[in-house]
């Protein structure tokens, strides 16, 4: 590896930009060029318009994000990991069990870091969270509720591919890694129901909402919800808990509320302040989850979310879209379907 750890970017997208401003406010690394297929720069590195490109280009990318919408994670990361590089990828980590399988094979063939960037497992309420639950006295999980809507803004003008994925993939998925890691037990069978009509209404082929109910081996149930169609009206535009109960405690994290609030003529705001800039330097939880990175690839760190963690979580959320499309139970041995 060189002396600065090269940073290629797979998307040009909101979340692709701002890794983008996190690797460069980060003196050991620098983004040395971009995939996209317009083959169009945001900054002064280079586009190439395929992974291949990228991974061939003489000023070398040591490690590959890839940031492209949830359905397009698998060839960008099989691709890079297979060329040897380190590889950090949005969440989910794919939108198929069969998809995160074959990345976590293209890693162990090559011997290469994969992580996926469950980025509020480095947000100091969820952390607390986690300290709380694992004290001695804690007791055993019982029951956990987690919940993650958007405003229809999100899913008919933020992105542009909601019709290819689902509440569930796209907001589920944080609070699945957060359950399974906060109770530490593995999920046995799903059953979910799903709301269709308000996207379909306006030309998007997708759910509305999702409730799924899991139960777990340790006896824990839990029950996750995601909406995307939430009135534009609302006062924050991702509105979202989770809270877990034991034989002994109860723990809730709410964060619909981040300490701001702002009011003008029009209505009352509650603006996300978890990341921020600050003296030109990218602070918060995804912050805190690149950097983490960097720091397991210079060997500094043991890696917090293993890319075979984020396998169990694809398996689960599959187990999920199969539930309320089938209207059946799905079975689970060993984090996966059967």
């Amino acid at each position: 590896m060189s002396e600065q750890i090269g940073v290629g970017i797979v998307g040009t997208g909101t979340m692709a930009r701002r890794y983008a401003r996190i690797v460069e406010s980060d003196p050991r690394a620098r983004v040395v060029g971009w995939a996209t297929r317009g083959g169009v720069s945001p900054d002064d590195a280079p586009a190439y318009r395929t992974v291949e490109e990228l991974l061939a280009a003489g000023d070398r990318a040591d490690v590959v994000i890839v940031a492209t919408p949830d359905f397009a994670h698998r060839e960008a990361s099989v691709a890079a990991a297979l060329a040897g590089r380190h590889v950090l990828i949005e969440k989910p980590l794919a939108m198929s069990g069969e998809d995160a399988e074959a990345i976590l094979a293209a890693t162990r063939e090559t011997g290469v870091r994969g992580m996926t960037v469950f980025n509020q497992r480095w947000h100091p309420a969820y952390f607390a969270a986690k300290r709380e639950l694992s004290a001695p006295d804690a007791g055993r999980a019982v029951m956990a509720y987690a919940r993650k809507n958007d405003t229809i803004f999100v899913s008919t003008e933020l992105i542009a591919w909601a019709d290819r994925s689902s509440p569930s993939w796209f907001l589920s998925s944080h609070d699945v890694d957060l359950v399974r890691w906060l109770i530490g037990q593995e999920a046995v069978e799903v059953y979910a129901s799903a709301a269709r009509g308000i996207l379909t209404a306006r030309g998007i082929d997708s759910v509305d909402a999702v409730q799924a109910q899991v139960r777990f081996d340790g006896g824990a149930i839990a029950t996750f919800e995601s909406s995307w169609t939430v009135p534009n009206g609302y006062p924050t535009v991702v509105e979202s808990f989770v809270e877990v109960q034991t034989t002994d405690r109860m723990v809730h994290v709410d964060r619909k509320v981040e300490l701001l609030e702002v009011a003008d003529e029009a209505k009352t705001r509650y603006p996300r302040t978890a990341d921020a800039d600050i003296a030109g330097r990218t602070v918060g939880p995804l912050t805190s989850a690149v950097t983490h990175f960097l720091d397991v690839v210079e060997g500094r760190a043991e890696q917090l979310i293993p890319l075979e963690d984020s396998v169990k979580v694809t398996w689960l959320l599959e187990a999920i879209e199969t539930s309320y499309t089938e209207g059946r139970p799905v079975a689970l041995r060993d984090g996966r379907p059967v």
